[in-house]
């Protein structure tokens, strides 16, 4: 288990196995999230939702319009 402390300005350093691990570099954005019973989760984020652009693509000859994609109609 890595740990680190947090100093009086309430900075902490991520230690280096970790950076390794998440492939981070100096300007790496960390998300912080606790959950309800007091678990932190710090995910690196290193992706835009803008790159997952193109990953899927089109079904060929079915095309739905906005209107119909609507649950409440």
């Amino acid at each position: 288990m890595t740990e680190s402390t947090i100093t009086a300005k309430g900075q902490t350093t991520v230690p280096a196995d970790i950076r390794t691990l998440i492939q981070a570099q100096p300007g790496t954005r960390l998300v912080w999230s606790a959950m309800p019973d007091g678990t932190i989760i710090v995910r690196a984020k290193n992706r835009s939702i803008l790159d997952m652009a193109g990953m899927v693509a089109a079904p060929k000859g079915r095309r739905v319009s906005v209107d119909a994609m609507n649950p409440w109609r």
